[in-house]
Formats: C-alpha cells, sequence, structure tokens
C-alpha cells in the first residue's frame, strides 16, 4: 500500500483547519481535554510510561503525546495534518514539554521505517477517520515490541452510538464540530478485535467510555456501547 492512500484529505482538511484551536479547553477540542487524564491514567495503569519509548499514532495537536512525555516517556506524534502537528509542535516548545518530538508520516511508513521501535504505540480516536483501519492497527503491532502494548480507542457502530456520538454531540449539544464522525466509519469492538488477532495483537482488556451532559462528566466504565477503549498486546 502505497503512504498517500490510508488517509481521507477531507478528514485531514477538517482538522487542519481548527488546528489553531487544538489547545484552548473551551474550543471543539474541549472533550478531548477532558477526556485526557482518563486516558493517560488507564494507558500508565497497563504500562508505566515513566522511561518508554512511546509512539503516538494520530496524535493531532499532541494532547495525549505531551502528557505522555510529562509522565516520563519519550515520545513521538506522528500524524499527517501538517497543521495540526505544527500546532503541536508550537505548544511542547512553548511548554517546555521534554523528551517529545513530532513528525508528519503515515503510520504505514514508519513501520517500515522503524519495526519493533516503541515500547508503547497509542491510536486513540483516529481509526474512524481512515479508509483502512485495519492497516493501521497491523502497522501498529509492527511498531511495537514484542510484549509491548498497544492502545486503541474509537466508536462503536451501532443506533445508540449514531444518536449520542453523532445527533448529539455534533447537533444537539455541540460538543464537537458537525461532521467530525461519519457512521459508516464507525467500528464495532467484534471488527477491531478481529483486526487485532489478525496483527497478532491480544486484546487483553477493554472499556468503555461515558459521558453525562448533564454534569458535563466523563468516567470509564464496562459499557462499550458508544466510546470504546482496547488494551492490547503484542505476541512475542
Amino acid at each position: 500500500m502505497s503512504d498517500t492512500v490510508n488517509a481521507d484529505p477531507a478528514e485531514l482538511a477538517k482538522f487542519s483547519e481548527l488546528a489553531h484551536r487544538w489547545w484552548d479547553p473551551d474550543s471543539e477540542f474541549r472533550p478531548l481535554h477532558q477526556i485526557n487524564p482518563l486516558r493517560l491514567d488507564w494507558i500508565n495503569g497497563f504500562s508505566p510510561l515513566n522511561g518508554k519509548r512511546v509512539l503516538d499514532v494520530g496524535c493531532g495537536g499532541g494532547i495525549l503525546a505531551d502528557s505522555m512525555a510529562r509522565k516520563g516517556a519519550d515520545v513521538l506524534g506522528i500524524d499527517l495534518a501538517s497543521k495540526a502537528l505544527r500546532v503541536a509542535q508550537l505548544h511542547a516548545l512553548e511548554a517546555g514539554t521534554p523528551n517529545i518530538r513530532y513528525q508528519e508520516i503515515s503510520v504505514e511508513a514508519l513501520a517500515r521505517e522503524q519495526p519493533a521501535g516503541f515500547d508503547v504505540v497509542t491510536c486513540m480516536e483516529m481509526l474512524e477517520h481512515v479508509p483502512d483501519p485495519a492497516s493501521v492497527v497491523r502497522a501498529c503491532s509492527q511498531l511495537v515490541k514484542p510484549g509491548g502494548w498497544v492502545f486503541f480507542s474509537t466508536i462503536n457502530r451501532n443506533a445508540k452510538a449514531f444518536m449520542l456520538a453523532i445527533v448529539g454531540a455534533e447537533y444537539v449539544l455541540n460538543m464537537l464540530p458537525r461532521g467530525t464522525h461519519e457512521y459508516a466509519k464507525m467500528i464495532r469492538p467484534s471488527e477491531l478485535a478481529a483486526s487485532c488477532r489478525s496483527a497478532q495483537l491480544d486484546v487483553l482488556h477493554t472499556k468503555g467510555l461515558e459521558y453525562n451532559p448533564l454534569t458535563k462528566r466523563y468516567w470509564l466504565s464496562e459499557d462499550t456501547s458508544v466510546n470504546y477503549l482496547f488494551a492490547t498486546r503484542r505476541a512475542g
């Protein structure tokens, strides 16, 4: 597969347009700021990040990547949205974040350059934005060392997820820009699990991510019917 295939130009443009707002906690990216401590603690609980070499795939403006670096990891964030990467780099400079760098490269191309190069790979809220999610899962598996952890988060594909993640979040509550998610690109846990298995990744833990619009609070739960996270480990 060529490096240019597994990216949707419209998706890249969408996030590039919003790039300057990425680090504004009251912007369209507010949900990412709110869920980031939950994701960070969950990842760190399975694989303590201090001293680890970590790759964040589809890092966008660097919210998760930056926080992992502050936990003591040596972090590389990759994305194909140029403006978002520039925002991430600028924030790292302004905030003085240690041990972090960003690169504009596809995950498939990086897998050819640095196979088994990382202790931990994260790929959060990204799979539902690419034409071929299985290719991303494969590349993530190739990039992690045997026995290393790969973490995914994405959105389920069902009527409840459509109502909450698209209609509710984008059109009723205006939590996300309209058009952020396309229903057809959402991924059922069974589909992601199949992609993981075929890429030699063992799915060890799953979690759901829930939101209460009245209290504006997020929490991790056992309900994977809308947003969900996978903790997987590379065989070896």
